[in-house]
C-alpha cells in the first residue's frame, strides 16, 4: 500500500472529510460522496481512517465552536499528509531558546555579540560553555553573523549535519527535511552527517544536504536567497512543490498538493511574504494549477 501522502485514495479520503465538514456542504455533496465510496472497494476504508483522525482530534478538543473545531482538524489533516508527527505539536518546540511566529522576523544579538536574524515559523535553541558556541536550528532560517572567539567553535546544527563559522556570515534554512547553507561572507565548513568529511564552502557558494547526504556545492543568487530579510521570495527554476513549501512557512492554514505530477513544474516568480494568499493566486493565474480554499482555512492545489 503507497504511504499515506502518496495514496490517492486517502488524499481523496481526506478532501471528502473537508468538503463535507464544510458549512458549504451541499446535497450534491452528499450524494456525489456516496457515488465516491461506492465506486472502488477501498474508498470506504481510506474514508474510515480519515474519519479516525476527526474521531481522535474530536476527543481531546471541547466542541464549542464548530468552525474553530473545524480548521484545527485541517490542520491535523495535514499533519497526516506532509508529516508523520501531529502538524500542530510538531511545529511547537516548546523547548526552542527562539522563536518566531507565522510571518514574524526577529533579530537576536547573543552573549558572545553575535547576531541572529530568524526569519518566519522558526524555532532555535543556543547551547555555550567554556569550549563551544553550539546553536540548533530545529526548522525554518536564520541568518549568522558571528562574533570572533578563538577559543570557542561557533556551530549550527540542523537536521543530520553541522555547519561550523571559520569567521563568518552565513544563512541556514531547514525546509522538508533538506538544509540549505549560504555564505555571504568568508567560508563555513558544512559536515552533512556525522561520518562524512566537512566541506569548506567560501563566500558565494551554496551547499544542500538531507539523510541521505550532501549535493555538490553550488553558486547562488545571493540576493534571491537573502530575499526573505526584506520580507520577499524569490524563485529562479524552483520547483513547485518547493514553493509551496516555502509559501507554507507564511500562512497559517496548511497547503496540499494534491496533484504529485505539478510538483516538478519550475517557477520563476517574486512575492512579498506578507500575503501568501495572493502569492498562491498569481501561481494559479500564471501556471495550469488551480486552487480550492476549504472553510477559509486549508488551501488544495490540482493540476488544471
Amino acid at each position: 500500500m503507497a504511504a499515506p501522502a502518496q495514496d490517492p485514495g486517502y488524499l481523496a479520503a481526506l478532501e471528502w472529510l473537508a468538503r463535507l465538514n464544510d458549512e458549504d456542504a451541499t446535497e450534491q455533496d452528499r450524494r456525489a460522496f456516496a457515488g465516491w465510496l461506492d465506486a472502488d472497494p477501498a474508498h470506504p476504508a481510506a474514508y474510515a481512517r480519515a474519519q479516525a483522525l476527526w474521531n481522535r482530534f474530536d476527543a481531546v478538543r471541547p466542541a464549542v465552536d464548530r468552525m474553530h473545531r473545524r480548521r484545527a482538524m485541517l490542520g491535523v489533516l495535514a499533519a497526516a499528509v506532509a508529516v508523520p508527527a501531529l502538524y500542530a505539536l510538531s511545529r511547537l518546540h516548546l523547548l526552542a531558546d527562539y522563536r518566531t511566529g507565522i510571518g514574524e522576523r526577529r533579530r537576536i544579538v547573543l552573549a558572545d555579540g553575535s547576531a541572529l536574524e530568524l526569519g518566519s515559523d522558526t524555532a532555535l535553541s543556543v547551547r555555550f560553555d567554556s569550549h563551544q558556541r553550539q546553536l540548533t536550528l530545529h526548522r525554518g532560517q536564520a541568518y549568522f553573523q558571528v562574533a570572533a572567539d578563538a577559543t570557542r567553535r561557533f556551530s549550527v546544527r540542523a537536521g543530520p549535519g553541522i555547519s561550523t563559522a571559520l569567521g563568518t556570515q552565513f544563512d541556514v534554512k531547514l525546509l522538508d527535511d533538506i538544509v540549505t547553507v549560504s555564505v555571504t561572507e568568508h567560508a563555513v565548513a558544512v559536515q552533512p552527517r556525522p561520518d562524512a568529511p566537512p566541506v569548506t564552502l567560501e563566500a558565494g557558494w551554496q551547499m544542500r544536504y538531507g539523510v541521505s547526504g550532501g549535493a555538490a556545492p553550488t553558486r547562488f543568487d545571493q540576493a534571491a536567497a537573502l530575499a526573505w530579510r526584506q520580507d520577499r521570495l524569490v524563485f529562479n527554476d524552483v520547483p513547485l512543490a518547493t514553493v509551496l513549501a516555502e509559501l507554507q512557512r507564511y500562512q497559517r492554514g496548511p497547503i496540499f498538493l494534491m496533484d504529485a505530477g505539478i510538483g516538478a513544474l519550475p517557477v520563476t516568480a517574486a512575492f512579498h511574504t506578507a500575503d501568501p494568499q495572493e502569492a498562491l493566486r498569481g501561481l494559479a493565474e500564471t501556471f495550469p494549477i488551480r486552487l480550492r480554499v476549504v472553510a477559509g482555512y486549508a488551501t488544495l492545489v490540482y493540476a488544471r
